[in-house]
């Protein structure tokens, strides 16, 4: 443990700058149009619950009227966007976003690697490289993938590499693609000291956390040390909820903040009412007061 521990001071202490380094041309954010907004933090939403019965000109249309700037499509949803989508169909996709201020940031796979079965791993390395492509024809900036799971019977931490083993695997593909492979902070793995045994062990730099704001990351009402520990890595938020639900919120925006990031926060909620567009302006008013 006190040998774990020293590794991961060190690969924080190597990592510390990140946020406020360039990233690697071929993995920094993409420039987008942009609205007005207080921060160098970016506004977005995950199309899980939310958005999920939405096509792609109301995703559109209702992030252009509440303002949110990006968003990250999940997949089985209502808008299509697919691997399945043909070289038209995709060309359609990226030119409705470029006439408008939203951008495609990323595709919100359900790609997980946790599992015992070899051929079960290996299936979904092989779609999430489909999903590499697809995001790289669309010109998003990453693809999320999950870890998901601690299987029963299986040590822990050889469950660990495993799943950094085949992260790797999948970014060492998406490396040249210009895409970026974010593992979701999600499922039975998602406490952060093993979030960052995976990133270490998996030691890419195509690959990334998705920071995901889960009640696992506050410890006596903090999320400082965990943040620490992961901070090296983070280059994507998800936001289940930011007016309420006991999370610490401000303190995360002042680690945001404190370190530069420039990135997307992204809401992953239901929605609250008959008027989306009125519950996004919501939204984003009190995001605007804890990025501002």
């Amino acid at each position: 443990m006190q040998s774990d521990r020293r590794t991961f001071l060190k690969t924080a202490a190597l990592g510390a700058g990140l946020f406020g380094l360039a990233a690697p041309r071929s993995h920094a954010a993409p420039a987008s149009p942009s609205f007005a907004k207080p921060s160098t933090l970016r506004l977005g939403l995950v199309t899980y619950n939310l958005a999920k019965d939405w096509d792609i000109p109301t995703i559109l249309k209702n992030c252009e009227q509440a303002k949110f700037e990006g968003v990250e499509l999940r997949t089985t949803h209502a808008h299509g966007v697919e691997p399945s989508l043909d070289a038209a169909g995709r060309a359609k996709v990226k030119e409705r976003f470029a006439r408008t201020k939203v951008r495609c940031y990323a595709l919100g796979s359900a790609c997980e690697y946790h599992s015992p079965k070899p051929e079960e791993v290996k299936r979904n390395i092989d779609l999430t490289k489909k999903f590499v492509d697809l995001a790289a024809d669309l010109g998003c900036w990453g693809v999320k993938v999950r870890p998901n799971d601690l299987p029963k019977g299986v040590e822990e931490d050889a469950t660990l590499r495993q799943i950094a083993t085949a992260v790797r695997e999948c970014a060492e593909f998406a490396k040249d693609k210009n895409v970026t492979i974010m593992v979701e902070c999600h499922g039975g793995a998602a406490r952060p000291d093993r979030m960052a045994k995976i990133m270490e062990y998996c030691n890419h730099p195509a690959a990334a956390l998705c920071w995901n704001c889960n009640g696992v990351d506050v410890q006596d009402g903090s999320i400082a040390r965990y943040f620490a520990m992961c901070k090296p890595w983070i280059r994507h938020v998800h936001i289940q909820t930011i007016t309420g639900g006991g999370y610490p919120w401000k303190e995360l925006f002042d680690l945001l903040k404190a370190a530069n990031f420039d990135r997307y926060t992204m809401i992953e909620t239901d929605s609250r009412g008959a008027d989306p567009v009125a519950f996004l302006r919501d939204l984003r008013a009190a995001w605007e007061k804890l990025a501002g």
